[in-house]
């Protein structure tokens, strides 16, 4: 996370919340960012110096107006007139945090050998959110390397019930003193 993501992703939130549009903006945010991630060339032509401002903002207009909130639009011909749209992904990611606190959402990344199944990743959403009080964003991602088990990671926070994290300490304890 950039200080330029937290300041304009935080300005972001804020205007959306007193406008009453948060929803729309999040999800917006969402599929925005799906596209730049696939076209990541067009977030570098938004950011680059050798387009005016006002060409750079025109990009922008000419393939978001009109298809995006106002509110989220205005916000990217800044980022694109300041020559930061490079930083959309890191306003995205605070923008998502402070919605996620004002909403009681605690995204949880569940790292598994193989995928989950939906209804295994719907069991543990549940359980989750027993256990919480919180509603859970699941993400699902798969690491060959666990062997098996899960890890869950989420504030910062992991819980690791992962077969390699077993064998890993036990490893350790079979080490006699001083052995590296």
């Amino acid at each position: 996370m950039t200080q330029t993501g937290a300041v304009y992703g935080g300005a972001l939130y804020t205007l959306a919340k007193d406008e009453g549009v948060v929803d729309v903006i999040r999800e917006e945010i969402d599929v925005l960012e799906q596209c730049f991630r696939s076209q990541p060339e067009y977030l570098r032509l938004l950011s680059t110096p050798n387009l005016s401002k006002e060409e750079r903002v025109q990009v922008a207009d000419d393939a978001l107006g009109g298809k995006i909130n106002k509110f989220h639009l205005s916000f990217l011909k800044i980022l694109a007139e300041d020559g930061h749209a490079q930083y959309y992904p890191d306003c995205c990611e605070t923008y998502r945090a402070m919605y996620n606190a004002d909403h009681h959402i605690l995204t949880v990344i569940v790292v598994s050998a193989v995928p989950l199944t939906s209804g295994q990743c719907d069991a543990l959403r549940a359980r989750l959110e027993e256990l919480t009080g919180q509603s859970i964003a699941l993400t699902n991602k798969v690491d060959a390397r666990v062997i098996g088990g899960l890890r869950l990671d989420y504030d910062g926070k992991r819980l690791d019930a992962t077969v390699a994290s077993r064998l890993e300490q036990l490893r350790g304890a079979l080490r006699a003193p001083g052995e590296g």
